[in-house]
């Protein structure tokens, strides 16, 4: 395989500590939230920053089916990532991915959906990792 883009990020401190990328770009904060047991804050946590790169790679897969296909939209994905806890698990990621696709019937959206969540990279590197539920807004 041909890797076509790397990048490296650095943490300190876990959960209370910092993160930063080898270029500067992202030098961020991080605070365990309230409903951890944290302090929380006005910083950031593992789980925003997880969301906001699936939320974008996803519609970066979206709009690169649709291209796929010669169809025009116009698409806006929010991604909801949490922690939960149970005795058997431990504490296990979950996600959920809402997708509002213009440009196209709600059928072909549809289908647009599921092949971009087979074509998303951080989809398909958490398959059958995290439960993740898709759906058309």
């Amino acid at each position: 395989m041909k890797t076509i883009y790397e990048t490296k990020a650095t943490a300190t401190g876990g959960r209370n500590g910092k993160v930063s990328t080898e270029d500067g770009i992202l030098n961020l904060e991080v605070r365990m939230p309230n409903s951890m047991g944290g302090n929380g804050g006005n910083y950031t946590n593992p789980e925003q920053l997880f969301a906001a790169g699936y939320a974008a790679c996803f519609d970066s897969a979206l709009q690169f089916v649709a291209r796929s296909q010669k169809l025009r939209i116009e698409s806006q994905v929010t991604a909801t990532v949490g922690l939960q806890s149970s005795e058997t698990e431990g504490i296990t990621l979950v996600a959920a991915l809402e997708a509002d696709i213009q440009g196209v019937d709600r059928e072909v959206a549809q289908q647009l959906l599921e092949k971009a969540h087979a074509t998303c990279p951080y989809s398909r590197a958490i398959h059958h990792n995290v439960n993740v539920s898709v759906t058309l807004k």
